[in-house]
């Protein structure tokens, strides 16, 4: 894996959403390239901090109407 390919998968290897084999690829990615795991740690820090920063819930009409968006994409 080359950085490019790292970085299209790195906002899925911060969400959790890649398979446990495309785990393994992107983290031996990150523990041999210190510029991609700076961005990682940034990327994984900046949403933690907009976690933290978002404790409001959005109001139900509106949740409801952005998960109905997405079932009609």
């Amino acid at each position: 894996m080359n950085c490019s390919e790292a970085e299209a998968r790195l906002n899925e290897f911060v969400d959790r959403e890649l398979s446990e084999a495309e785990v393994i690829e992107v983290q031996h990615h990150l523990d041999s390239c210190p510029p991609c795991l700076r961005r990682y740690r940034f990327e994984s820090h900046l949403r933690r901090v907009v976690r933290l920063a978002c404790s409001e819930m959005a109001p139900d009409s509106l949740r409801a109407r952005i998960l109905d968006e997405r079932l009609h994409i």
